[in-house]
């Protein structure tokens, strides 16, 4: 279908401008091999140096995506050439001791990012930065260590603590989980690994940055985070890439285990260019007590696919999902999440916010399932989209399957449309057409702004003040 290239509100225009467009030199970027193969997948993990039983789960993830069907629901997917793909790119021999000692081209790109600055402002507990497959730079503050933290690269983690890491890796998103799952379980590069011992409380967040720099990239990092008993954890992730004429992928996986009483909340500000198509398994199991947030901003990408899940296993666990999307000219953000309650007197929140403009789409598909043996439990959804003007769409899609009598779930859903009358209010208060806009944007998302730490809704908000740059005149 060809959407109009028109819309209602001239003034929107230049929403959608994006500033992490640039692209650094690409030396290693355009030697990389293309497609995927068994010869790849072992010549990953040789590279890695890794133990054979890694090897194995790649080749047995290898084996399942060739199995697995394509999703045929949600976005259209059509446009991913599987064989035109680069699937490990490393950027740089070894990972960098200081940002100083970080190549040229790759500290210049973080220094445009403004990542050593939160370091330096003492904003984030410990940072690391993932450029192309692998993190090439990564710190923890002293005082965490000593307590037992670790935040290590994920790759760094299998060779450091293998049994911790062999104990938990696949436990939650099993290699067949789904085609994608299966496809980063073979070619998965980099991510994070987090523990936290019992009673440990972090209490800045660690901060993750993720950078795609090659055409045709796929990048497919992979995330561990374990909090034990009573412990607390704030992990917060970031994403660009350059703007380039064909499209790339990123296909992560994220795993979370949290304890009995532990608690751990998961930001993603997710600003990935329009050709980057964005397909990530996000999963975490919630015990006894346990806590599990799960903080989603998704203002880029051609196509996103997301749907954060949290397993309620123990009783009173408690599952929280709060999500904003925007979707500009051609771009489709299918998002929402799942709670799954499989204990007694478990509770979950979804709250999902959407923006969508000049013919774009917003979906939310969201999953509420109350099993057997699960009495006493409560869940409520509320999904709100806002139009700004009359060629972009939003859908929501649903799903409630409860198994026990004694629940509580309540769902409720709003489309809106920026009207008229709103913005001649405003601009009779003395604001510009795009200020009033940008306000009206602003206060539709701010019930999510305000669950991010100060620094990280200063530029959710910078985010948005940029989608509406240029949109007047």
């Amino acid at each position: 279908m060809t959407l109009p290239t028109e819309t209602a509100h001239p003034e929107l225009e230049g929403l959608g401008t994006y500033e992490y467009g640039w692209a650094d030199s690409d030396a290693a970027g355009a030697s990389a091999r293309r497609g995927i193969g068994e010869d790849v997948v072992r010549d990953i993990s040789a590279k890695k140096d890794e133990p054979e039983w890694m090897t194995n789960l790649r080749l047995k993830g290898l084996k399942l995506f060739g199995k697995k069907p394509m999703p045929n629901w949600g976005s259209d997917l059509s446009g991913i050439d599987f064989d035109n793909i680069k699937y490990f790119v490393r950027s740089t021999e070894k990972q960098a001791e200081s940002w100083e000692d970080l190549p040229e081209d790759i500290k210049n790109t973080y220094d445009k990012l403004g990542i050593p600055e939160a370091e330096k402002q003492r904003l984030v507990a410990g940072v690391a930065a993932q450029y192309e497959s692998e993190v090439v730079y990564h710190q923890i503050r002293e005082d965490l260590e000593e307590q037992g933290v670790i935040f290590l690269d994920t790759d760094t983690a299998l060779k450091e603590h293998p049994e911790l890491f062999q104990e938990y890796f696949g436990t939650v998103i099993p290699a067949g989980d789904n085609k994608f799952a299966a496809l980063n379980t073979a070619v998965w590069s980099g991510g994070s690994f987090i523990y936290v011992p019992k009673g440990v409380h972090v209490e800045i967040p660690l901060q993750a940055y993720f950078r795609i720099n090659t055409e045709n990239m796929g990048q497919f990092e992979r995330t561990l985070i374990i909090v034990d008993e009573d412990a607390y954890v704030h992990y917060v992730e970031g994403c660009t890439a350059p703007i380039y004429k064909t499209d790339s992928l990123h296909s992560a996986v994220v795993e979370i285990i949290v304890k009995k009483g532990g608690r751990c909340r998961y930001t993603t500000i997710q600003n990935w260019s329009n050709n980057v198509y964005n397909l990530v398994t996000k999963r975490a199991v919630a015990y006894e007590g346990a806590t599990m947030e799960w903080i989603d901003g998704n203002i880029g990408s051609k196509v996103t696919m997301k749907y954060p899940a949290v397993y309620l296993m123990g009783e009173h666990a408690k599952g929280e999902t709060l999500s904003i999307a925007f979707a500009g000219e051609g771009q489709h953000q299918d998002a929402g999440a799942k709670m799954v309650h499989m204990a007694p007197n478990t509770s979950s929140n979804i709250v999902s916010k959407s923006v969508a403009r000049g013919g774009g789409r917003t979906s939310y598909r969201g999953l509420i399932e109350i099993g057997e043996g699960a009495p006493g439990a409560k869940s409520n959804v509320l999904c709100d989209a806002l139009l700004v003007d009359t060629i972009s769409r939003s859908d929501t899609y649903p799903y409630v399957d409860v198994r026990e009598d004694d629940v509580s779930m309540g769902h409720e859903a709003t489309v809106s449309k920026v009207s008229e009358d709103q913005l001649f209010y405003l601009m009779s208060r003395g604001l510009t057409e795009f200020e009033a806009m940008a306000m009206i944007v602003r206060g539709f998302v701010e019930p999510i702004a305000k669950e991010l730490p100060m620094e990280y809704a200063l530029e959710l908000n910078r985010l948005i003040e940029l989608q509406m740059e240029g949109s007047v005149g």
